[in-house]
């Protein structure tokens, strides 16, 4: 689908996104080398299917998918930041059509993402978004991990909103919906995969496959 006009959107004072699986994707010829080049880290194989469940998210809680696996979470992701290539990633990520108007809005815009920040800044360079985010907070143990509000305090504290503003904060993941409900804002759910893949229903204030289908709610 297109993008929607701005002006066709829900009128809300400000804006946060998710990033991956939002707002932008990786091809998964990548996020397949990715999980090969963890996976001989680890001293294991990961299925296609395994795969895309943990870079999707579409198990719920990853580490507890990884748990399931046999996998301890912590040396999983050092094995995958270990074999992620910044440039290699940043050259495979496309911006979703449907999230072009991000760049159109004309009121304080920000990301709010579990990607890193030596992944999410040469995304965001390259997609020519780094420019139209007002804020970027990529999330840590020190700012806390959607759905905790922590890391999306932090991004309110970075952009010129004001108390009693009416934001809302869009995501692929339930944590997101977390996220944004914990500190207050409204929630849009993007499916990106569909509730048969995923296996469940994402409750939010709006649940859209595309953000095109804000323009009509």
């Amino acid at each position: 689908m297109s993008s929607p006009d701005p002006d066709d959107l829900p009128g809300y004072d400000f804006w946060l996104f998710d990033l991956d699986g939002t707002l932008v994707d990786a091809d998964w010829t990548y996020a397949r080398s990715a999980f090969d080049r963890a996976g001989e880290r680890l001293g294991r194989e990961f299925t296609d299917h395994e795969a895309a469940l943990l870079w999707h998210g579409l198990a719920g809680e990853r580490n507890t998918l990884l748990r399931r696996l046999g996998v301890d979470p912590p040396a999983f992701w050092r094995a995958l930041h270990a074999a992620e290539r910044p440039a290699e990633r940043a050259a495979a990520t496309r911006l979703h059509p449907d999230a072009a108007f991000v760049a159109d809005l004309d009121v304080p815009t920000g990301v709010v993402t579990h990607c890193q920040p030596f992944l999410a800044e040469p995304v965001l360079s390259a997609l020519c978004l780094d420019d139209a985010l007002d804020v970027v907070v990529c999330c840590s143990d020190e700012t806390g991990w959607k759905p905790d509000p922590g890391p999306v305090d932090r991004a309110l504290a970075g952009l010129d909103v004001e108390r009693g503003d009416r934001g809302v904060l869009a995501g692929d993941m339930p944590s997101d919906v977390g996220a944004a409900w914990a500190a207050g804002l409204d929630a849009v759910h993007v499916e990106r995969h569909g509730p048969d893949r995923r296996g469940y229903c994402v409750r939010a204030d709006y649940r859209v496959s595309s953000f095109a289908e804000l323009a009509s709610s």
